[in-house]
């Protein structure tokens, strides 16, 4: 299939999932706005469509909290046959959304839309400027209190049932879930979900934010489930920075951003397992680290944090499989190519990691990863994730994240990934 049927295929979904001002991932598996996936539609939108790109991160942001936090549903229009739907959430907010958060990418995404066409944008920065300022205040705030950045629901990570949260799920009672019905394993093979006892956690955890009325304090403080996660933590560090960069263009004050920056990367170092060579998640309720090299940990480079041990690392996952970064350790007992966060290839992922090599000079490795993850999507289309062995695709077809990443990243050779403003 050529680049430009490919380029008309793409453009294709983000319009077919558009929404009017807000993205779907997919339909019919994911029927709402998903904060983070919001975020690369944007990206993707604004390689043909710069208003319509602005204009999805000012609907993202127009459901942010009094309280700074950004969730990572919102729920537009009623769809009783999705689960957790706003009654199981129960946060009062209009339009109903989740109680919690997820990746921080936002501004990331931002400053790519606003670099592709700085004049078209500059009136829209400046007004979603104070907007992800509050939403970092709240991270670095509520969520920082350790020194990085951390969980209390492994969906806020974006990377839902990965292996480096089953420590901190262990501690989970799960029991007092009740009866559901989830709509995820009605559309995908469910065994590349996860699996039931992870969701009864999952719904134990909401549970208890829906008990003390979503107080981020008192979910901190009391709730089953806290992680340092090191994904989130590299994100937040790269977005205070991009954020900062956008808010110098706009005549602000950036003290409070690279005050913050400078206490997250301060942080690293309780984040870094000697015993791993790598970054790893850390259970605080308990201090244990998960053991655990998962793709997280390779965030490091988007925030300019990489080490000669953790390229060691990088290296050895990576050679161990023919297509991208595994989401989990191959060599790992939890490994599972097709299972969801525990061992697939997310191409969302491989250009997040692309656009750290690329900043840190390591262009070879960019275009390594960006030929493999353009062959995945040549070969089987725009899918959620893939097995990072034999390329089988998996999870969600025709997926917005996947064909934004396409048009911006992927399917560009590297003269113009600069025009693209890709990395």
């Amino acid at each position: 299939m050529t680049m430009t049927s490919l380029d008309e295929q793409a453009r294709a979904i983000l319009r077919g999932n558009d929404q009017g001002g807000y993205t779907l991932p997919t339909h019919g598996l994911y029927p709402y706005q998903w904060n983070w996936d919001s975020a690369f539609a944007a990206w993707g939108f604004a390689t043909f469509d710069n208003a319509r790109a602005w204009d999805e991160l000012d609907t993202l942001m127009a459901s942010q909290w009094d309280t700074g936090m950004v969730p990572h549903i919102i729920f537009h229009k009623p769809d009783p046959g999705y689960f957790p739907g706003p009654d199981v959430w129960q946060t009062g907010q209009s339009p109903a959304t989740s109680g919690i958060t997820q990746p921080p990418v936002a501004a990331i995404m931002a400053r790519k839309v606003w670099e592709m066409d700085p004049k078209a944008g500059q009136a829209r920065m400046a007004a979603l400027y104070p907007k992800l300022l509050a939403w970092h205040r709240w991270w670095h705030e509520v969520r920082c209190t350790h020194g990085p950045a951390a969980i209390t629901h492994p969906w806020e990570s974006g990377r839902d049932n990965c292996p480096d949260w089953d420590i901190g799920m262990a501690g989970v009672d799960g029991s007092s879930a009740g009866e559901y019905q989830r709509r995820d394993t009605g559309h995908v093979n469910p065994e590349m979900r996860p699996t039931k006892q992870d969701y009864d956690r999952y719904i134990a955890m909401v549970k208890f934010g829906c008990s003390v009325d979503w107080d981020q304090a008192r979910i901190v403080r009391d709730g089953p489930f806290l992680m340092a996660d090191p994904g989130i933590t590299f994100m937040l560090l790269r977005a205070d920075e991009d954020l900062a960069v956008m808010g110098r263009a706009l005549g602000e004050d950036v003290t409070e951003l690279l005050g913050w920056a400078e206490d997250l990367r301060a942080a690293l170092p309780t984040i870094w397992n000697d015993d791993l060579h790598a970054y790893d998640a850390l259970n605080l309720k308990t201090g244990e680290f998960a053991n655990i090299l998962g793709s997280g940990a390779f965030m490091a480079y988007l925030a300019d944090a990489g080490n000669p041990q953790l390229d060691a690392q990088l290296m050895r996952v990576w050679d161990k499989v023919n297509y991208g970064i595994p989401s989990a350790d191959p060599e790992a007992a939890t490994f599972d190519p097709r299972k969801y966060w525990r061992g697939p290839t997310w191409p969302v992922v491989n250009a997040l990691l692309a656009i750290g090599l690329r900043d840190a000079g390591r262009a070879d490795l960019a275009e390594r990863l960006r030929a493999q993850t353009a062959s995945l999507i040549r070969k089987h289309g725009f899918y959620e994730y893939f097995d990072p062995l034999d390329a089988t695709p998996c999870g969600g077809a025709d997926f917005t994240w996947t064909a934004a990443i396409w048009l911006t990243w992927a399917g560009r050779d590297v003269e113009s990934d600069a025009v693209r403003g890709a990395a």
